[in-house]
């Protein structure tokens, strides 16, 4: 099954707390940012091939050579991945981008997606199983949001009644970048539109989206304390969303 990634993005959150590393994101994108050895990219590529999904969309736009160049440098290492290479813009919307590699997918029924800057163990068999028992158009998997501020408790007066650390019993949930279309999704999608905005507000109207609800590891890495995170994970060899069994560094 092909996957489609989107590995335009700036990095402009990470950037501005990286300032010692402000030549690496002036010549990289957000998903050549590296943990250990190997890019964020890599990484995810790694758990979908994993699972057998060898052939790869990539999405291009900011810096997209630096992409090219790291693919044409080590492709000895990804002999039996098929990865296509695609320009699709520099300041385009997520949506759009899938817009534009529509051709590369039409003769494929289901196809899966992924945002390129979040890492997860979740079992991507049992993800699909589940999307494949509802026969829905979409799917995305949600996880409980990783809110790290204090819940507050007021009475109409303001007065505080109580705070807690986290978001105590709420079950708030949040989009994890784990897609999953048929190819029906183009029908729902128009030029230039965000992914999860217009297209995902029509289908929900038609009761075609649904949510796989996952309570294990997620990790999305979207500023500097996300990637210090991160890296202290690794350098501990405490990697979960390292599936695989032979990983070098």
């Amino acid at each position: 099954m092909k996957v489609v990634l989107f590995c335009g993005g700036y990095g402009m959150r990470m950037g501005k707390f990286f300032q010692n590393k402000s030549e690496f994101f002036e010549n990289n994108p957000k998903p050549m940012l590296m943990i250990g050895e190997r890019p964020i990219l890599w990484h995810l590529m790694k758990y979908y091939a994993h699972y057998g999904h060898k052939e790869f969309i990539l999405c291009l736009g900011y810096k997209a050579e630096s992409i090219k160049e790291y693919f044409k440098i080590n492709n000895d290492h990804f002999a039996d991945w098929n990865i296509e290479l695609v320009d699709t813009g520099l300041n385009t919307k997520i949506g759009q981008r899938l817009f534009y590699v529509k051709s590369y997918l039409k003769e494929d029924d289901v196809f899966m997606v992924n945002y390129t800057d979040g890492l997860s163990d979740v079992n991507l068999n049992a993800y699909l199983d589940y999307f494949n028992r509802h026969d829905k158009v979409a799917s995305l998997l949600s996880v409980k949001a990783p809110l790290g501020f204090h819940h507050v408790i007021s009475n109409n007066n303001g007065i505080v009644e109580n705070i807690k650390d986290g978001l105590g019993n709420y079950d708030l949930r949040i989009n994890a970048g784990f897609f999953i279309f048929k190819n029906e999704f183009f029908n729902y999608i128009k030029d230039g539109e965000e992914l999860v905005d217009e297209p995902f507000e029509r289908l929900i109207k038609q009761g075609q989206l649904i949510s796989y609800m996952y309570d294990g590891f997620w990790k999305n890495i979207d500023n500097y304390k996300d990637k210090i995170e991160i890296d202290e994970m690794y350098e501990k060899n405490n990697s979960p969303w390292i599936l695989w069994e032979d990983y070098k560094g």
